[in-house]
């Protein structure tokens, strides 16, 4: 009977082990890649939809959606020009600063935008600024798993 139970035992072992995806030296884990995405994703969608759902002129959603659209862009440019330069990838100084630029820009015309908008309560305020946030971290964090992933990948 003990034997019995030990075989079992040791079958579910065997079976854990085989589903488990080897992972390679430095890659992130499916777990961090997926947390950022979902991150990335809900910063994303809730900025979005508070957009739609805002009562404010269309050319001031234009003005939010482009803020996003660049920071978005800003924050993946300035982490590739980071991560190029630290592994000694060459990058001109003209690029690293217009990247670091752009993402302050964007950074800046979010806060003045909300300072100045007079139709915006205090509460959507924060909400436009916490969800700009979130976007624009968890964007590096996906790009900084992609780089990491592909860099695993291809060192086998």
């Amino acid at each position: 009977m003990t034997n019995d139970n030990e075989d079992l035992f040791n079958k579910g072992k065997q079976s854990d082990s085989k589903m488990k995806v080897e992972r390679k030296h430095g890659e992130p884990t499916a777990t961090f890649k997926g947390a950022s995405l979902a991150a990335l994703l809900i910063g994303v969608s809730a900025y979005l939809l508070g957009l739609y759902n805002a009562a404010m002129e269309l050319n001031e959603k234009g003005y939010y959606f482009a803020i996003l659209i660049f920071g978005l862009y800003s924050s993946v440019s300035l982490q590739k020009a980071v991560r190029d330069k630290d592994e000694g990838i060459p990058v001109t100084n003209v690029y690293y600063g217009i990247s670091w630029f752009a993402l302050i820009i964007s950074i800046l015309l979010m806060a003045i935008g909300l300072y100045n908008a007079g139709s915006i309560v205090l509460s959507e305020k924060g909400f436009y600024g916490m969800a700009f946030v979130l976007s624009i971290f968890a964007t590096i964090t996906v790009q900084k798993n992609v780089r990491d992933t592909q860099k695993a990948r291809e060192i086998d």
